[in-house]
């Protein structure tokens, strides 16, 4: 009897939600309430801070360490102070343009939202604002890897597999041939 009851509970647990949204997938619900449909309020809060919003993975997966992570990790890589303070400055140029391109990039993705929101974008209107948020998105990528790619001629071969374990990625002998 115990088995059928919690039998019957786990059913109501896996059932009653699908009748509720009426068995209908709802990935998009409560984002129609959104400033910015295309943006969560945190995307919209890392773009204008000019955090990476994860732009950098092809080179920090690939061995191009970042340098906001390798000021997290100053002291257990042994960085020197120049080499700190030139990390600190490419993170400071990268971070000013990430923030002036993110800033762009969302008041392009509202103008498309709002141009939706209209309910009379026109064809060639959508086009225009398409190819813009995609180019300060392409743009705002490129000073993230960029900074990835000017940061690694700054470390020895031994910081850059420390800093690989550090941060869990794969063996430390991964990869490093390229470098």
């Amino acid at each position: 009897m115990k088995r059928i009851v919690a039998v019957l509970g786990l059913l109501c647990l896996v059932i009653m939600p699908a009748l509720a949204s009426g068995g209908v997938d709802t990935p998009y619900a409560g984002q129609d309430r959104r400033a910015i449909k295309a943006l969560s309020a945190a995307d919209v809060e890392d773009l204008l801070a000019g955090r990476g919003w994860g732009f950098a993975k092809p080179a920090e997966l690939n061995g191009y360490p970042g340098p906001a992570h390798l000021l997290e990790f100053k002291d257990k890589l042994n960085l020197s102070d120049s080499q700190v303070a030139e990390i600190e400055a490419l993170f400071e140029r990268m971070r000013q343009s990430a923030i002036a391109l993110g800033a762009e990039y969302v008041m392009a993705e509202r103008a498309l939202d709002a141009a939706f929101g209209s309910g009379m974008i026109a064809p060639d209107t959508l086009a225009d604002l398409v190819r813009q948020a995609a180019e300060l998105k392409g743009r705002l990528r490129l000073v993230h890897l960029e900074t990835h790619l000017k940061t690694l001629p700054l470390l020895s071969k031994h910081q850059i597999v420390t800093y690989r374990r550090l941060r869990g990625y794969d063996s430390p002998e991964t990869g490093q041939h390229r470098h």
